[in-house]
């Protein structure tokens, strides 16, 4: 089952400008990664409309305030108080900074001084992060994703990661059953932006039908 411009135009109108060039990669992703009946696809094209603000954004930015930052990660940039602290006041708007800071150590990650906070940030339709993930996605895809991160944000690489990603994760099996809930946290860790993402859904499921 394919889904053609008008159709991914309904659900994520947004993606006017991209559209003719993401569609072919992303019909070829989810056809040959069991993404194939409206079921799968409803759930699948939700949730990467929500990850890549539909597929406007591939490359996770960084550009953050300090108030942003102390919603995102209280841990790191939040007082007591609730309100930013003064690190979170003095890297706000330095994306490479806030990169290096926040995912140092984390997912195969080196330390801050490394850099790899900022090479191995999120990537693809599905925000792919970390070097252990890039190693991964790299190794089922046989693509030298470590060496040259820069290919998950390009159309065919960001769709392939994605559907390759939900399918290992056994996200086709949680569409079947409609646990759209389960899929958000196992994507996002919680339920960020769930009302966007199940409204996307729903569309989805009416223009597949």
């Amino acid at each position: 089952m394919l889904i053609d411009e008008h159709q991914l135009l309904l659900i994520l109108p947004d993606a006017r400008a991209v559209a003719g060039v993401f569609l072919p990669a992303l019909d070829a992703a989810m056809g040959d990664f069991g993404i194939d009946t409206p079921l799968r696809m409803a759930a699948f094209i939700a949730q990467v409309g929500h990850e890549s603000a539909q597929l406007t954004r591939c490359v996770e930015s960084l550009a953050y305030s300090a108030q942003r930052l102390a919603i995102v990660w209280p841990r790191c940039f939040r007082s007591a108080d609730g309100s930013p602290t003064a690190l979170a006041r003095e890297v706000a708007y330095q994306p490479e900074r806030i990169a290096n800071l926040v995912y140092a150590g984390r997912n195969g990650n080196g330390d801050e001084a490394s850099g790899d906070g900022w090479r191995f940030r999120g990537r693809g339709l599905l925000q792919v992060t970390g070097r252990s993930n890039y190693r991964s996605v790299g190794e089922g895809l046989a693509q030298p994703f470590v060496a040259r991160p820069q290919l998950l944000a390009e159309p065919r690489w960001a769709c392939r990661s994605a559907a390759w990603w939900w399918q290992r994760n056994g996200f086709n099996e949680l569409a079947d059953g409609a646990r759209f809930e389960e899929i958000t946290r196992r994507i996002n860790g919680g339920v960020g932006g769930l009302d966007e993402r199940v409204r996307f859904w729903r569309r989805a499921q009416e223009v597949l039908a």
